[in-house]
């Protein structure tokens, strides 16, 4: 199913879309679903040249496309610039195409901007970090026009929570949701 949202409004026009790659959609969709004002996350498939790719196309690195996700958020409650606070704290934006033990195109770091807007914000964020040196690499991070995105299969929606004994869970995704939960607990949902 493909979701080509290029308004950056919801039909309520009380929403935004925001979409972001930082490596495996599992993680992202973990932390961002979290955060109050996060009205839904979804894993998909962003950024590259294949209609409507599966799982298995995407991971072979020719498609095109990056693991993202998709985020429906309420800006009076959680601004863009705070999901892109969240985003840069939650993965390290100066590997080129991988994160951690995930190599390859589809993990790469990228900002997928609706409008002009975000944009801007994308880049005065990024530009910030980059002034601070709180990266001691540079930053690689995409900010590219956003154009199509395809959900991910259904086996991949709420991974996280249904998979909470894997080994991946807890190796890669316990400690990015532990991180987020101590810097910005204050930002999350009571449940």
């Amino acid at each position: 199913m493909k979701n080509n949202n290029n308004d950056n409004n919801s039909s309520s026009n009380t929403t935004q879309i925001g979409t972001l790659a930082n490596g495996c959609f599992w993680c992202s969709e973990a932390i961002f679903k979290r955060l109050k004002g996060v009205n839904s996350v979804l894993p998909g498939y962003s950024g590259g040249i294949v209609k409507n790719p599966s799982y298995e196309q995407v991971c072979t690195g020719r498609t095109g496309h990056a693991e993202s996700i998709q985020i429906e958020f309420d800006p009076k409650i959680i601004p863009y610039e705070k999901i892109l606070d969240i985003f840069w704290y939650t993965h390290d934006p100066t590997t080129l195409n991988r994160q951690g033990n995930d190599i390859g195109t589809q993990y790469r770091s990228a900002i997928f901007y609706h409008d002009e807007k975000q944009k801007e914000i994308a880049e005065k964020s990024k530009n910030d970090l980059e002034r601070a040196g709180v990266y001691k690499n540079p930053i690689v991070t995409e900010i590219t026009p956003f154009k199509d995105f395809y959900l991910a299969e259904d086996y991949h929606k709420n991974y996280y929570e249904s998979h909470r004994d894997a080994p991946y869970c807890n190796f890669v995704i316990d400690p990015k949701v532990h991180k987020l939960i101590a810097k910005y607990g204050s930002d999350l949902k009571n449940n």
